[in-house]
């Protein structure tokens, strides 16, 4: 109800917090996070992840599909050596059921998405209706503690539908799971190679080949993991919410009933309970995150194309299948998007690609990978616009003779201080 409390009275609503507590006593506490307590249940996310992902079954893994798996893995990682000049980033080689993805990788999710859903927590707490805070002050903490349990389900929720259709750990751009571990989920090979009339075995190291491949790029360029988390920082601390729509919904759900709480998360029109408002820091931010997003993923399809030119007949149409999924993502992606508040989605492949392809011709190999040598190397947005100025502008400058040497000197922990010295920049 706009300008008006839409609970009816103080009252009501300080007896529906009392009725929330008591049923909030019941659950896990939330976990710490970096060592620090965060607003937000993981636990309750990882356990409604589970459970949306078992209820529409989920085999285990077998002993065969592990075999081919790590088969697969171990042979394109291989064919890699030849395609670039950073060595193998694997170290451990897994195949996962969908729980086990959910379970490997929700460290992962929860360190990606705190920045978004403790500014989603925030928000409960700061536009609150100007009745309610009159006498926020001894409940605050409880409406907040409300929204932490809040974000929690629809995070999990948004986590579950996303491991219906995942292939392994690197699908949203950045390994989910411990670093070095490379995994393929044998289902979602499966469900990726429906419809494309191609070879099981045939489409399986294709999706090994982009799985390793992102793993070298994550495993020796040691800036740019926390360099992509604070680009996601960035973005949620630009986001601006409008929480009518959320005291709406609240108003009308039964704060005791975990299964209206879910109802209200899911939405009936695929709108959850948060939605952000678009602002400029907002966009600028995300444009950032997307030109990052777009290199990765076009570096990851140039080296993966290398490697497998001339091994799987059917490349070309693996890599448009991949290049179509990453440019519109699956009806899970839009849910998580939806939830969550951030597309992981790289709009502008094919300028990426063709300007790492541009590169490898002008430069070779060592050339082009020298580039994420820094995060002041890196294309900008305006250079993904004019492809060819930014190839032809490094003929004279030093990228193309950087010592490579870096990228297994295992500096890791100390060139890690160096990208966040470039928190907040544009790449360039």
């Amino acid at each position: 109800m706009p300008g008006g409390f839409p609970f009816g009275d103080p009252q009501q609503m300080a007896q529906m917090l009392r009725q929330f507590a008591d049923m909030m006593a019941a659950q896990s506490s939330p976990e710490e996070q970096g060592g620090r307590s965060t607003t937000v249940n993981w636990d309750m996310a990882r356990n409604i992840a589970r459970h949306t992902v078992s209820q529409q079954g989920d085999a285990s893994v077998s002993p065969a599909e592990n075999a081919q798996v790590q088969e697969a893995l171990r042979l394109a990682d291989l064919w890699l050596n030849e395609a670039t000049v950073l060595p193998s980033g694997v170290h451990t080689m897994q195949a996962w059921s969908r729980s086990e993805w959910v379970e490997q990788t929700m460290p992962t999710w929860s360190r990606l998405c705190e920045p978004l859903t403790s500014r989603i927590v925030e928000s409960m707490g700061q536009n609150l209706p100007e009745e309610m805070q009159s006498m926020a002050g001894p409940l605050m903490g409880m409406v907040q503690q409300m929204g932490g349990m809040l974000v929690g389900q629809q995070a999990g929720q948004a986590i579950g539908e996303l491991a219906r259709e995942v292939v392994g750990s690197t699908d949203v751009g950045l390994p989910l799971g411990e670093e070095g571990g490379a995994a393929l989920l044998p289902a979602g090979v499966q469900k990726f190679g429906e419809g494309l009339e191609i070879p099981e075995d045939e489409v399986r190291l294709y999706l090994a080949a982009r799985e390793v491949a992102l793993h070298r790029l994550f495993g020796h360029v040691p800036w740019l993991r926390a360099h992509l988390f604070s680009l996601v920082e960035e973005y949620a601390l630009g986001m601006s919410f409008d929480m009518s729509g959320l005291e709406e919904k609240l108003g009308q759900i039964d704060i005791s009933s975990p299964e209206a709480l879910q109802e209200a998360l899911s939405g009936t029109e695929g709108e959850g309970l948060f939605q952000p408002q678009d602002t400029p820091q907002q966009k600028a931010s995300l444009a950032r995150l997307e030109t990052m997003l777009a290199l990765i993923e076009g570096w990851v399809s140039v080296v993966v194309g290398s490697a497998v030119a001339g091994r799987l007949p059917h490349e070309a149409s693996l890599a448009e299948a991949s290049r179509r999924r990453r440019a519109t993502g699956g009806p899970a992606e839009h849910t998580f998007a939806t939830l969550v508040g951030l597309e992981l989605r790289p709009r502008r492949l094919r300028e990426a690609g063709q300007l790492w392809n541009g590169l490898q011709e002008a430069h070779g190999v060592q050339g082009r990978d020298a580039i994420w040598e820094h995060p002041d190397l890196m294309p900008s947005s305006s250079d993904l616009d004019d492809p060819d100025a930014f190839v032809s502008g490094q003929a004279d400058s030093e990228a193309g003779h950087l010592d490579i040497s870096q990228f297994t000197e295992g500096d890791g922990e100390e060139r890690q201080d160096d990208g966040k010295d470039d928190e907040g920049e544009d790449g360039r």
